[in-house]
């Protein structure tokens, strides 16, 4: 007979096996995998993995939770910098690299501020944070007056479509899109200022490789 200690090992070596499955699968396929792949990867059967995480916003939550914590210190952070667009740039380079490197970085962002009790807490103060420090940029007189937080939503929705490109152009897209997107946001800016980060040497045939070649993300009944 196995003695606890021996069962205690066994759930926390099959939790960790399961946390660094998802966090490569999620990474590279999206949060919507199917959760018998990320068992099939982690060596676990599906019920061992319901045991230690109950949903897929468990183990989402779980898997990202270091990355959104981050994020989240980053955004008080901001809030209180002395430079308030400092401060605002360096948060949006942060949630644009994040949405490149991970394409489940997104859905788990959204995610974490979604949902009843505390998460609808978490949401109302960030919703707050975001808003004293657009509100602060456009005082410090750098972010345009008519900026809205609408405007940021946009950005990561734009962002986030970049992940489709072909891997290779991907970050030099993200960052000259920035680039640009900043510029538009910046009232001391000024057209060719500031020189963009260099053009990444794309064609039209990579925007079809790009929409033909994005991992598909086929679920089962068994997998949700």
């Amino acid at each position: 007979m196995a003695e606890p200690t021996d069962l205690r090992a066994d759930a926390a070596r099959n939790r960790a096996q399961i946390v660094e499955a998802a966090r490569d699968l999620f990474r590279t396929r999206g949060v919507d995998v199917p959760l018998s792949t990320i068992a099939r990867r982690a060596g676990v059967g599906v019920a061992t993995l319901f045991r230690r995480f109950p949903s897929r916003e468990a183990l989402v939550t779980e898997v990202f939770a270091e990355q959104i914590a981050h994020c989240e210190a980053l955004l008080d952070d901001a809030v209180t910098d002395p430079d308030p667009w400092t401060g605002f740039r360096r948060l949006l380079e942060f949630i644009r690299a994040e949405q490149i490197e991970d394409r489940g970085f997104t859905e788990a962002f959204i995610a974490s501020f979604s949902g009843d009790a505390g998460y609808r807490r978490r949401r109302e103060d960030a919703e707050s944070a975001l808003e004293a420090l657009v509100r602060r940029a456009k005082d410090s007189g750098r972010l345009r007056p008519d900026f809205a937080i609408s405007d940021l939503v946009m950005l990561v929705l734009a962002n986030g479509g970049l992940r489709d490109a072909p891997p290779e152009h991907a970050h030099d897209l993200s960052r000259r899109l920035m680039a640009y997107l900043l510029q538009a946001f910046d009232t001391e800016a000024s057209p060719g200022g500031v020189p963009l980060p260099p053009a990444s040497p794309l064609g039209l045939h990579h925007a079809r490789r790009g929409a033909g070649d994005r991992p598909e993300r086929r679920g089962s009944a068994a997998g949700r």
